[in-house]
């Protein structure tokens, strides 16, 4: 549906406190309005999957009420059409509430029930705001709290951002990572640990451990889901289901599974899942510990593309921007940049949710709508920045073999090799002597004639070194 503003017709729609001017376009009612008025904060709205999970929930409630014969067959029949409109996202501008509202996010829940209880009545043939056949809390909201709504909204919509958004999102990084470690695998470089030369390693073997840390982002991002699997619906107000039938919970949660192919259940204990936010917090903490280990990647790639002439440049990044607007033809990685700011930020998101989780207080939680902000943002920025630094990065790179070749040869670190032939000492002493005087590591050696030179050839082969026992390029490399 679209509605055409008209800012010179306003309605009187009422509620328990008494009369409200609403705007005569507007799909919500009296106690929407009054937190439209009461809350102008920040201008941040709930996230599009948050609203579909709304949608999703009345219009799995509507059917749940008419199979247990409290709801008729047309009043339901209208509302889950109109929910459905909410879950297609048609009416999005009808929902206009402020994420800092009352902690329980009645408000939202109000503003839900009021566009589909209107949108109903509109389907129906009656009068918006007459709540005439359809009422917003008697029936679009049966059976339910604001206290139950809210939190299942929140554990469907992240559920559903996590496997459906960033999880496909992630496989991708990890497939082009995979496809680095393939083609680098024979090129052999430097290793570097506190930043200092290290025994050598092949560049696919690094890229090796990016595609498995995406692997395993890909697990976390899974395990996170199934955090948020049991619903607290059905538990209404303070978790003993007053007001709603013994297998509504259950019946909705069903409902929900079926529509979202996710695996949901009524909750094993009403009062833990309505009192406190534990699967939110687990959910988030996974979360950021994606953000971490891309931050690694992210990281570990502009420095191995930095330079182009007196950094590491062991890798080439494809050229986006100009990175300057005073020094010509310079540019910076600014895809790891952008995907580091990203995670930095679901970092700080995290702290929020960690913050508002410990705002369980006896029966309820009352921090949700900053919760559910904070957690489905993390999911939409990190979704959205894997899949540019993989198209925009990842997938161009390429290795520079030469520079990988000569600081091999220019390394200290092949000293380590040579320790179990000539001992500690000795090797340590080559391994001086040649920053001393500037001279490689073998030319040194064949100096001193440590070992023979076949020997010391076969001793100081970088391959050697990056595959020193039976482990060896994963066999579906």
């Amino acid at each position: 549906m679209s509605s055409q503003p008209d800012v010179n017709q306003t309605r009187m729609e009422s509620d328990s406190m008494g009369q409200m001017q609403v705007p005569g376009w507007a799909l919500w009612g009296a106690q929407t309005q009054r937190a439209v008025e009461n809350f102008p904060i920040s201008g941040y709205r709930f996230h599009r999957r948050f609203i579909r999970a709304m949608g999703l929930i009345k219009q799995a409630a509507a059917e749940v009420n008419r199979e247990l014969g409290l709801l008729d067959a047309k009043l339901a029949g209208w509302i889950t059409a109109a929910a459905q409109e909410v879950v297609d996202g048609k009416l999005d501008d009808h929902f206009v509430l402020d994420i800092f509202q009352t902690g329980s996010g009645t408000s939202t829940n109000m503003n839900t029930n009021e566009v589909i209880s209107n949108r109903a009545i509109q389907l129906a043939g009656g009068k918006v705001g007459s709540r005439d056949p359809v009422h917003p809390n008697d029936h679009v909201n049966m059976g339910q709290s604001s206290n139950d709504v809210i939190p299942t909204a929140m554990h469907v919509a992240v559920a559903e951002a996590l496997l459906k958004d960033l999880v496909p999102a992630l496989e991708g990084l990890a497939h082009a990572l995979d496809e680095k470690k393939r083609k680098f695998w024979d090129i052999i470089k430097i290793g570097r640990t506190h930043l200092q030369d290290a025994t050598p390693i092949r560049l696919g073997q690094e890229f090796s451990g990016y595609a498995a840390q995406t692997r395993i982002s890909i697990n976390r991002a899974r395990k996170a889901a199934a955090a948020l699997r049991e619903l607290p619906i059905g538990g209404t107000a303070v978790g003993t289901g007053i007001n709603t039938h013994p297998e509504f919970g259950k019946r909705v949660a069903a409902c929900l599974s079926q529509i979202t192919g996710i695996e949901f259940v009524e909750a094993a204990d009403h009062f833990e899942a309505q009192a406190a936010k534990d699967g939110i917090a687990e959910a988030s903490g996974l979360i950021r510990t994606i953000a971490i280990s891309l931050t690694k990647i992210a990281n570990d790639i502009r420095w191995l593309a930095s330079g182009p002439r007196c950094g590491s440049g062991e890798i080439k990044i494809p050229a986006t921007q100009p990175g300057s607007s005073i020094m010509p033809g310079k540019v910076n990685p600014v895809m790891s940049e952008m995907l580091i700011q990203v995670c930095a930020q679901v970092i700080g998101n995290d702290a929020v949710v960690t913050i508002a989780c410990r705002d369980s207080i006896f029966e309820l939680n009352v921090m949700m709508p900053v919760m559910a902000r904070a957690v489905l943002e993390s999911i939409r920025l990190l979704t959205r920045g894997v899949q540019v630094f993989t198209e925009r990065c990842v997938a161009g790179i390429e290795a520079d073999a030469e520079r990988c070749a000569q600081m091999i040869e220019q390394s200290l670190a092949m000293c380590t090799s040579l320790a179990p032939e000539i001992g500690y000492d000795q090797a340590a002493a080559i391994a001086k002597e040649a920053y001393a005087t500037g001279r490689t590591v073998r030319e040194v050696a064949q100096a001193k004639a440590v070992l023979p030179a076949e020997k010391l050839n076969q001793v100081l082969e970088p391959a050697s070194m990056t595959a020193p026992s039976e482990r060896r390029m994963p066999v579906s490399a």
